[in-house]
């Protein structure tokens, strides 16, 4: 780990999602029933991002999990709405105390604790967490990507699952269109998608590793969806967005269509034989 330059990447990344949540922090409101009510549900859509992710997951109750980059605490509060014990942790003091704020507005300060901390240096117990739950988070990490897998291992039972939702590169062709294209996004200095070598080292440390992708029409959903919102959305523009998530999915179990995704979700378990573990090495 060169540490000038990671200590550069925690002050741009910190400073970046400091903004983002002073932004944010006028909008905090009680999780909408209508989204615990979809990720609750017993029949979850495979086509859907999030929902597939509540579907590998299934129950909650009682569990205690690691929300790796919680930002403003979305996620967190959410899973522990649906029963989770949480920690959340995030480099972004701001962010922090966003979440913590989420938090206390949905009553669940109880199952919720939020540690702010560069994953590097943070301290969490060994063999405590029985889900690792990462939401586009990895692709900032890439330059110590080994050191935080080994960290995250490290952290969770034997037999946790570890589940991420990552922008992916698999077509550099496609990306060089993208940059064409005069679409406006934010993010910090050092991000990318991850690419093929990225996957192959998370596949080390979770050797029975499988990868859902998503977002080929799916790209558009934001111009589509009001404020990005899918349950408050009318009534045509959910349909409008089911009928492409439908597109998507076949489409995107092709092999050679895969490739194109944007998104995938990324998720496998920590061996429960150390033997196993230094074989996915």
């Amino acid at each position: 780990m060169n540490i000038d330059r990671t200590i550069a990447r925690w002050r741009d990344e910190a400073t970046f999602f400091d903004h983002v949540a002073e932004r944010l922090a006028e909008r905090i409101s009680p999780v909408d029933p209508l989204a615990i009510r979809r990720y609750s549900s017993s029949c979850l859509r495979r086509r859907f991002n999030k929902e597939f992710r509540f579907r590998v997951l299934r129950g909650l109750a009682g569990k205690r999990i690691l929300d790796v980059g919680c930002g403003d605490g979305s996620n967190s509060v959410l899973l522990a709405k649906l029963g989770a014990q949480v920690v959340g942790i995030d480099i972004s003091l701001k962010s922090i105390a966003l979440a913590e704020r989420r938090a206390e507005v949905n009553r669940v300060t109880e199952s919720v604790k939020f540690v702010c901390s560069p994953l590097e240096r943070a301290e969490m117990p060994a063999n405590y967490f029985d889900l690792i739950w990462g939401d586009t988070i990895l692709h900032h990490l890439i330059e110590n990507l080994e050191l935080l897998l080994q960290r995250l291992t490290s952290w969770s039972k034997p037999g946790t699952m570890m589940l991420f939702a990552e922008p992916v590169n698999l077509n550099h062709t496609l990306r060089r269109i993208r940059f064409m294209v005069p679409v406006k996004t934010e993010g910090t200095p050092d991000e990318r998608p991850l690419e093929r070598p990225e996957l192959e080292m998370v596949r080390r440390f979770l050797p029975d590793v499988r990868m859902r992708c998503f977002s080929l029409l799916g790209r558009l959903d934001r111009f589509i969806l009001v404020g990005s919102n899918y349950e408050r959305s009318a009534l045509l523009r959910r349909a409008i967005v089911n009928a492409m998530a439908c597109v998507d999915y076949g489409l995107l179990s092709l092999p050679w269509i895969r490739d194109l995704a944007a998104y995938a979700v990324i998720y496998g378990h920590v061996p429960k034989h150390p033997t196993a573990q230094k074989a996915g090495r």
